[in-house]
């Protein structure tokens, strides 16, 4: 059995992580920003650079999933401003932390959450974990987020980059969404619907991430299916899964006046095709191979 801290744990991912690392028989703490309710939270504070190394003591390892919502709120300088440095933060003040307890008894295991966005618009080319960063706002994130855990590497923590793609979850994220929106009939494809959708089921996401807790990898490693699909292809399976028609067209002029042109052109039209190498090359087992698998039990799940 392992102790393992959680930040983030409120969110999507966390939530179904701690669950399952306490159905497999380990202990969870989560990190909170407010008092702590009981023994099973450890307050810290990252806008005040406060977590008392104290309270690591005797953690096997951390994950870190905190960080504020890239897709829920228009990209205004100060939501992107908001978008970097609420990563960067609260993941220099865990691994300041991780540094100071190595030679007394704290993790020697940090789980970094970071993003597919990292590649930029990778087009048809397919991105593995050697692939080169590429452009834009997001791609400048996630650099930054991974650089902010050198403190932690320095000091011989074993430092994973969990570099997630579209997470599917009828309870958070892009296909909560959606759902409503396809089950009106009102669901359709993006622009040219032609953009390549890197995608993970949560399952196999909590799943893949625990396998990073346990195995002795490092740096990147992409979580994603190995079936990357098209936007048209992922419209047509969520309705037909829904039996609902799909026959709208959003346009990106509407798309635009409502998230912004950056936010649309980074998170809606990018195209990317990742590529799962790690956890293939390990013999990962992944629970959903299709998106209809995927689809089909968040579905059920839901219902």
């Amino acid at each position: 059995m392992k102790t393992i801290a959680i930040a983030g744990a409120s969110g999507t991912i966390g939530r179904a992580l701690e669950e399952f690392l306490i159905q497999k028989g380990n202990s969870v703490k989560r990190l909170v920003r407010r008092d702590e309710f009981d023994n099973s939270e450890i307050f810290w504070d990252p806008k005040e650079n406060y977590l008392d190394p104290k309270r690591l003591v005797g953690i096997d390892a951390i994950v870190n999933l905190g960080g504020v919502g890239i897709g829920d709120k228009r990209w205004s300088q100060k939501r992107m401003d908001q978008i970097l440095h609420s990563r960067i933060m609260g993941t220099k003040l865990i691994c300041g932390t991780l540094s100071e307890l190595k030679s007394d008894n704290g993790p020697n295991v940090l789980i970094n959450a970071s993003a597919i966005g990292y590649y930029g618009n990778s087009g048809t080319s397919h991105a593995t974990e050697e692939t080169e960063q590429g452009e834009g706002f997001l791609a400048h994130v996630c650099s930054k987020w991974e650089e902010s855990t050198r403190e932690a590497e320095k000091a011989g923590i074993r430092v994973a980059h969990a570099r997630t793609g579209v997470v599917l979850s009828s309870s958070g994220g892009l296909l909560k969404k959606l759902l409503p929106l396809f089950k009106l009939g009102l669901g359709g494809q993006i622009g040219s619907g032609k953009q390549m959708m890197s995608w993970i089921s949560l399952r196999d996401e909590i799943s893949a991430i625990s396998w990073m807790i346990e195995k002795e990898v490092e740096g990147a490693v992409n979580l994603v299916s190995p079936e990357p699909v098209s936007n048209l292809e992922f419209t047509k399976t969520l309705g037909a899964l829904l039996k609902r028609p799909t026959i709208l067209k959003v346009p990106t002029s509407a798309l635009n006046l409502l998230y912004g042109r950056q936010l649309v052109e980074e998170l809606m039209l990018s195209s990317q095709f990742v590529f799962p190498k790690k956890l293939l090359d390990a013999n990962f087992s992944f629970s959903d191979h299709s998106l209809k698998e995927a689809l089909s039990y968040q579905i059920k799940s839901k219902n």
